[in-house]
This record gives C-alpha cells, sequence and structure tokens, in this order.
C-alpha cells in the first residue's frame, strides 16, 4: 500500500469556521482542507476528516521557540557571511567590525536571527578547510555575541566550527547537509541541547547542479527530512529543537525550485518550525533577468511572501528591511476583520 502525504491549505482569512479546521503549527494560520499525495497518483483535495490523524497531529501543534524566537509568526533570519567568495555578498564582511556593523543593521532592519556563515556553498565552490572556516566566523561571532542581543546562527557542516562557534555565543546550528556531512555534528548539537536545521542537498556544493534528479521532488525532499529527524531524535535531538529547510537551489533546477516554493506547506507535516531561503538564488535572476544577485530583491521578497503565506516560520533572507516591511504588510492585510 502507498504512503499517503497531506499539504494543508493554509489560509489566515477570518471567520475561522468553529468546526472542521484547526490550526497551522499553532500560529494564525488554519486549514480546513488539504492536498493528498501518493507517489504514482494524482494529488487530491481532501477535507480535513479525511486526513490521517498523526499528520493532523503534527501539522496544527504549536512549534516551540528557536533560540529563543517565538515561531508564533514567519520570522527573518539575516545573513551575514564572512567568507570572499560567497555569490551575493563575498568579501563584504570579513573584517570583524564590519561584520559586526553589518549584524546591527540586520537587526534594526528587523532580523530576528543572525546566520553567520564561513564556507561559501554556492554552486561549485569548493570545500574550505576547517581551521579557516573557525578563523573567520570564531571572533565574529564573539563580537556579535557580546554586543547584540538577537541569537546567532552557525552556518557550517563542520563539528569542530561548531564547537568554536558555540563557544564563542552561536545559539542555532544550520547544517546545509542535513547532518550527513559531519556524523560528529549531531552529536555534538545533542550534547549542548542545541537547536539545530536540517536542510536537505543534493550532492556536494560543488556538483550538485550536474542535472540533480528526482523521482517527486516534494516527496523526495520530504522523506528526507523525515529520516533525518529520526535519526537526530535517535541520537538525543527533540522534535521541538529541529528546523526543516527544503533546500532551494541546493541541487535543484528551476521547476523543483518554484515547486517547492509553491507547495512548501506540505513540510507542516513534520511537526517541525520550516525555514526557507531563496534570497538572491540564481533561479531568481534566470526569471527575472537580473543577472547581478544584488538586483534580485524584489524576486527575493516575493519568495519570502509566498512562503510565509503558507505558514513558513523562518525565512533567510539578505535584504532585510525591504523583507520586514513587506511581512508587515502581509500580515496586516492577513489580519483584517479579524480585530
Amino acid at each position: 500500500m502507498s504512503r499517503s502525504y497531506y499539504r494543508p491549505l493554509v489560509r489566515f482569512d477570518a471567520p475561522v469556521p468553529e468546526h472542521g479546521s484547526l490550526p497551522v503549527a499553532g500560529g494564525p494560520g488554519w486549514f480546513h482542507l488539504a492536498v493528498k499525495y501518493e507517489r504514482g497518483q494524482r494529488p487530491e483535495t481532501v477535507s480535513l476528516e479525511e486526513v490521517q490523524q498523526d499528520w493532523r497531529d503534527r501539522i496544527s501543534a504549536p512549534r516551540a521557540p528557536v533560540s529563543g524566537v517565538a515561531m508564533d509568526r514567519c520570522r527573518i533570519m539575516g545573513i551575514l557571511n564572512v567568507t570572499p567568495d560567497s555569490f551575493s555578498d563575498g568579501g563584504q564582511f570579513q573584517s570583524s567590525a564590519a561584520a559586526l556593523n553589518h549584524a546591527r543593521a540586520l537587526v534594526e532592519a528587523g532580523a530576528d536571527i543572525i546566520d553567520v556563515g564561513g564556507e561559501s556553498t554556492r554552486p561549485g565552490a569548493l570545500a574550505v578547510p576547517r581551521e579557516a572556516e573557525i578563523a573567520r566566523v570564531e571572533p565574529v561571532i564573539r563580537a556579535i555575541a557580546t554586543e547584540i542581543a538577537a541569537p546567532v546562527s552557525i552556518d557550517t557542516r563542520k563539528s569542530v566550527v561548531a564547537e568554536a562557534a558555540v563557544d564563542a555565543g552561536a545559539r542555532l546550528v544550520n547544517d546545509i547537509s542535513g547532518f550527513v556531512y559531519d556524523p560528529m555534528l549531531a552529536r555534538f548539537c545533542a550534547e549542548r541541547n542545541l537547536p539545530v536545521c536540517v536542510m536537505h542537498m543534493m550532492g556536494e556544493p560543488e556538483t550538485m547542479q550536474d542535472d540533480p534528479t528526482f523521482e517527486d521532488v516534494l516527496l523526495d525532499v520530504y522523506d528526507f527530512l523525515e529520516r533525518q529527524i529520526l535519526k537526530l531524535e535517535d541520537i538525543g535531538i527533540p522534535r521541538k529543537n529541529i528546523v526543516v529547510d527544503p533546500g532551494i537551489g541546493f541541487g535543484k533546477l528551476m521547476h523543483h525550485n518554484l515547486a517547492l516554493l509553491g507547495n512548501v506547506s506540505l513540510y507542516h507535516g513534520l511537526g517541525c518550525a520550516i525555514l526557507v531561503g531563496a534570497s538572491r538564488k540564481g533561479f531568481v535572476g534566470k526569471l527575472t533577468g537580473a543577472e547581478k544577485a544584488t538586483d534580485r530583491m524584489p524576486g527575493s521578497v516575493a519568495c519570502a511572501l509566498a512562503v510565509a503565506a503558507q505558514g513558513v516560520q523562518i525565512v533567510r533572507v539578505h535584504d532585510v528591511a525591504e523583507t520586514a516591511q513587506a511581512l508587515t504588510m502581509l500580515r496586516a492585510i492577513q489580519g483584517r476583520g479579524k480585530t
């Protein structure tokens, strides 16, 4: 018998039916219909009563705060790359002073979390030696954690880098490999009781865009994330400490990215907060003609709004002020008629 998957059709409008609906992730969104998927079958819209009980429970359960940040609305993770070669802002914030000033600006603009990365993971990027990565991120994180209240996330695949970053003040580990690259990283996070972000990536950054193929991108990504969640739980990381990321642009072609963005509410079924990072990525440029990464802000904000409208809890972005303003307007429009 084939497995069934359910994607809630998230709504924010009023009135919310008194019967026959459930909240999405304990937030302001709700659903009374879902799209049912089975491999090899056409998706079909079903009523709440037809959604399996375990799926209903996971979709509707409130999400725990992440590093002290409540998941009651879409939050912003501001990107701070301290690398010489990141695709959008490489080389701009390598010194601790420049990085600290940028972190301040991100928080003032509306960032709830600062994500610090010391290894470029753009398509074609080579791995960075761990010593070099530590030298890039450790002083920056220490400076930010000392002077800024917003929690710092370390974007790394390596346990030794994560340990140095956490000792410096990082409070979340964001692993683009989904805790596949370094088997010691998950154990370190469990020992320190750290929240983690598990991302799906097809292959390695150096080769991930070399003709990635899926049987069904939505369900294949779901299955990977589910497997990793279960492995992390076995190691000792509770589901409430796990954030999931479908990995936009990491081993995905244009149609894969668009399918994930348009149907991301499927991943509420994992019972975790969802993070989406589409900011300034290449597919935005291909669709809009914006060749320079810094010219892709409007398209990136559109991606953030599309996933926020599906109840996603975190968007990872470069353009914090513009995204924050757009989310403020989206919430105001969604809330109209409820007060």
